[in-house]
C-alpha cells in the first residue's frame, strides 16, 4: 500500500523525453543550462537516464506514473513540475510558463489520470495568465511547505507577484519572497535550484539570498517550523544540491536527488540528512545539461488515490 504524508508524497509523475536537448528558449536567464551544441545521443541518454530514475524510484516503493514525452517541439517536457502542481484536498493548479515552446508542455491526458487514478475536486488553470505577461512557474518558481503552508519564492520574471498572490489566496499559502543571486552576481531563476523542504529538515544556500535581513527571516521561519536546517555552498547548487524533493517509500521518506548533487554533499549534510530519509541518488547527468534536476523532473501527488 502507498504511504502519503504531507509534505512527502507516495506517488509521482515524470514525463520520460524522446527528443530531449537544451532549450535555447530558456538559456537567457538560467545560468545552469550546459552552453553544448545539439548532439542526436543526448536524447538517447536522457531517455536511458529517466528510464532508470524511474526504476529506481519504484524499487523503494514509489508510486511512479510514466507519460512518453514523444512531442519534438518540447524539449523541456521532462521538466513536468514546472506546469502543474497537485495540493491535498483534491485540488489541481495549471501554471503560466514563460517560454512559449514550453507551454505546449500542458496535457490533457496526465489532467484526466489525475482526475481518474485520484480524488480531484477542481482544476485552477491560471494559464490565461500569460497574455498579460505573468508567469508563475510551479514548483520550480515556488518551493512549497505543504505542513507550514508558506510558499517560498525567489524574485524572477518566472515568478510574476500577481499570479503569486493568486495562488497563495486559492490555495492557502502564505507568500515569502526574497532576491536571490550566485556568487557572480547572476539572479536565481528558479527557487528549487537553491531549497528543498522535507518533512523535519531543509536544504537551503543561505548566502543565496541577498538581503541580509530577509536570508534571517527565512531561516527563522524555516527552524520555527522544527526543521533542522542544512546550509549549501554555491558550489553544492551549481551541482544541483539544492534541487531534490523528499518522497514517501515503501520503508519510510526518501530524498531523491541526483548523483551529482549527492557527490557534492559532505559527510555532515549526508547524515544530518539520514537522520529524517534515505538518500537515493539518481545519475541523470545528460538531463541536467538543461539546466534541472531530479526535482524538475518529478511532479509530486498530493492526492487521494482512489485504488
Amino acid at each position: 500500500m502507498i504511504r502519503s504524508s504531507v509534505q512527502a508524497p507516495g506517488a509521482v509523475i515524470m514525463v520520460r523525453p524522446h527528443h530531449f536537448t537544451v532549450n535555447t528558449e530558456t538559456a537567457a536567464d538560467n545560468a545552469f543550462q550546459a552552453n553544448v551544441a545539439p548532439d542526436a545521443s543526448h536524447a538517447k541518454q536522457a531517455y536511458a537516464e529517466h528510464s532508470r530514475a524511474a526504476e529506481v524510484l519504484r524499487d523503494h516503493g514509489v508510486r511512479v506514473h510514466v507519460f512518453e514525452g514523444d512531442n519534438p517541439e518540447t524539449p523541456d517536457c521532462v521538466f513536468p513540475n514546472n506546469w502543474f502542481s497537485t495540493h491535498a484536498g483534491g485540488h489541481v493548479a495549471v501554471y503560466p510558463m514563460k517560454a512559449v515552446n514550453r507551454r505546449l508542455e500542458r496535457r490533457q491526458d496526465i489532467l484526466e489520470m489525475l482526475k481518474s487514478d485520484y480524488r480531484v475536486q477542481d482544476i485552477i488553470d491560471y494559464s490565461g495568465l500569460e497574455a498579460d505577461g505573468l508567469f508563475l512557474e510551479g514548483t520550480g518558481a515556488m518551493v512549497l511547505d505543504h505542513i507550514e503552508r508558506v510558499a517560498y519564492a525567489v524574485e524572477s520574471d518566472r515568478t510574476n507577484p500577481i499570479a503569486l498572490e493568486r495562488f497563495c489566496t486559492h490555495f492557502n499559502f502564505e507568500p515569502m519572497v526574497f532576491a536571490a543571486a550566485d556568487s557572480s552576481g547572476a539572479s536565481i531563476y528558479h527557487t528549487n535550484v537553491l531549497m528543498c523542504i522535507g518533512t523535519g529538515y531543509a536544504l537551503i544556500s543561505t548566502d543565496m539570498i541577498t538581503d541580509p535581513a530577509r536570508r534571517a527571516e527565512v531561516v527563522a521561519r524555516l527552524e520555527a517550523s522544527g526543521r533542522d536546517v542544512i546550509d549549501l555552498t554555491d558550489a553544492q547548487i551549481a551541482q544541483f544540491a539544492g534541487n531534490a524533493i523528499e518522497l514517501m517509500g515503501r520503508d519510510g521518506p526518501v530524498l531523491a536527488l541526483s548523483q551529482t548533487a549527492h557527490d557534492a554533499l559532505t559527510g555532515d549534510q549526508i547524515s544530518r540528512i539520514q537522520a529524517h530519509a534515505k538518500p537515493v541518488p539518481l545519475g541523470i547527468p545528460t538531463i541536467e545539461m538543461a539546466g534541472g534536476s531530479v526535482r524538475c523532473t518529478i511532479a509530486g501527488i498530493h492526492l487521494t488515490s482512489r485504488i
